[in-house]
């Protein structure tokens, strides 16, 4: 089989639209994690992503009827701006289906290019089956974004740059995963030519499909995906990609929100260009597997995939950046309510710098305050901060992982509510379109009064709401249907201790 591969891949044809991009030292990195670190940077393709070089091979290898009959796929991403420039080049129509919830920086980057945008439904799933409706009824031919021989081997010309780019010793290749197509192309290359090369996948830690496919020996579907790095939000690796991968990927590394948020900055510190979440995640994945293996002196490459980012999520990635790199604790501390306490505590934390402070009166004998301290992963880590308070005699929890901290209560000026009885807290996560929050609104108020509300627009394509519920008791066990009705992914947060301790009763 990987004989097959590596021919189609000697033999696609990408570079009439895609180039050579280079292979670059990350300095900054390599000196930080004591390994050589390179980048591939296919975040200068002309899509901004390697996605152009599959969309291009499968063109190429239509028929000339087929080119005839027109090409259509379903993307919300990269994919679509890249099928959309290599159709222009051939000269063949190219409608692409889009949800209507799709960023309007990638809608515009498709009309850009020569495609034909459709918007329809609020998600992939709808826009993918009404893509298929088109099929039967245009006789439009499917493109799929990686679950095909020729695109696979498209993207596998990343591989082949590599290793002539680089052919001294190379330890590990860290690849993003979303469907499986890049990783495929790249390990049926690698494994033929270069067998003792690693070939490490990297999925955000709430989308990992290859990972559990790996690990139960076939193909799953995930029962839901995260949203942050919408580029690889696959529930499902495709067929083609997962036969190769069981057999020739070495391992899959998983990461947070807040280590892809990391991974951003210090690409952006190397290089100065700002990539979009999936495309971080080699990176990611290279500074996990340094720390848990603690392996020195390697040489070890990251794809940087793609640079297709809404500008408005930079200060999301920016809040979240220093959390993932092990620089600010977010905890919570009790302290007694006297005049001199806030000066005893920052006395406390020494010469840490505060990156934010929260507080709000609560009752007569003792405040909890919301506390961002300065870190530091080796000089000074927050278990350190943390013990050192605990020694000295302050109540602190530690909310660096809390996702309700972290999204909403940090943003809030809050406080408790002395009069608000039966209270529910929810966390919701709904498609940022027009209208959308009207009727996440009128779905929810309709039945209990809604006591709390927090919805901040962070540049993605789903919004978060945090929202307080005054629910009786006989009334609770009626709570489940309602939410499921509106349609919502959505998380009961009523035993959080962020949410108790500065919101609740």
């Amino acid at each position: 089989m990987l004989e097959q591969y590596v021919k189609k891949i000697l033999t696609s044809r990408v570079y009439d639209v895609a180039v050579e991009t280079p292979l670059q030292a990350a300095n900054q990195l390599t000196a930080r994690l004591g390994n050589h670190i390179l980048l591939k940077r296919e975040d200068l393709q002309p899509v901004y992503s390697f996605k152009i070089r599959g969309a291009y091979n499968k063109l190429m290898h239509l028929s000339d009827a087929e080119r005839a009959c027109g090409v259509v796929t379903a993307s919300a991403g990269n994919h679509a701006q890249g099928l959309a420039l290599a159709a222009k080049v051939l000269g063949v129509k190219a409608t692409i289906v889009m949800p209507k919830t799709t960023p309007e920086i990638k809608v515009e980057g498709v009309r850009s290019r020569g495609g034909i945008v459709v918007l329809h439904g609020d998600t992939f799933p709808e826009a993918l089956a009404y893509s298929l409706q088109l099929v039967e009824k245009e006789g439009y031919v499917y493109v799929h974004p990686y679950d095909d021989p020729h695109t696979i081997a498209g993207q596998g010309t990343v591989a082949m740059e590599i290793l002539r780019q680089h052919p001294a010793p190379l330890d590990a290749i860290f690849v993003p995963v979303g469907g499986g197509g890049l990783i495929a192309g790249i390990a049926a290359y690698v494994k033929y030519l270069r067998p003792e090369i690693k070939i490490i996948g990297v999925e955000p830690d709430d989308s990992n499909c290859l990972q559990a496919a790996m690990a139960a020996g076939e193909r799953v579907v995930l029962p839901a995906v995260g949203i942050f790095a919408d580029g690889v939000a696959v529930a499902q690796i495709g067929q083609h990609t997962f036969d190769i991968c069981k057999d020739y990927v070495d391992e899959v590394i998983t990461v947070s929100t807040d280590e892809i948020c990391a991974a951003i900055k210090d690409i952006f510190d190397d290089t100065r260009s700002i990539t979009e979440p999936a495309g971080a995640l080699g990176v990611a994945g290279i500074k996990k597997y340094v720390e848990q293996r603690g392996v020195r002196g390697q040489t070890l490459v990251a794809i940087d995939s793609g640079a297709n980012v809404n500008f408005d999520r930079l200060r999301h990635v920016a809040e979240r950046a220093e959390l993932g790199e092990g620089r600010e604790a977010i905890i919570a501390v009790t302290i007694p309510e006297v005049p001199g306490s806030f000066k005893a505590f920052c006395q406390a934390v020494g010469k840490r710098q505060i990156t934010e402070f929260n507080y709000r009166y609560h009752t007569g004998s003792e405040a909890h305050i919301f506390v961002g301290v300065q870190t530091h992963p080796e000089n000074d880590p927050r278990s350190a901060l943390l013990a050192s308070l605990t020694e000295q005699g302050f109540p602190v929890i530690d909310l660096t992982e809390n996702e309700l901290a972290k999204l909403h209560i940090r943003h809030m000026v809050g406080g408790h509510a002395a009069k608000v009885s039966d209270e529910l807290l929810f966390r919701f996560e709904f498609p940022e379109r027009p209208g959308a929050l009207f009727n996440f609104l009128h779905k929810l108020g309709g039945r209990w009064n809604i006591s709390m509300f927090h919805y901040r627009n962070h540049g993605a394509a789903d919004g978060r709401v945090m929202a307080g519920l005054q629910v009786p008791a006989d009334e609770r066990h009626l709570v489940p249907a309602a939410l499921a009705e509106i349609g919502y992914p959505y998380w009961d947060e009523s035993d959080n201790p962020a949410y108790q301790l500065f919101l609740g009763r």
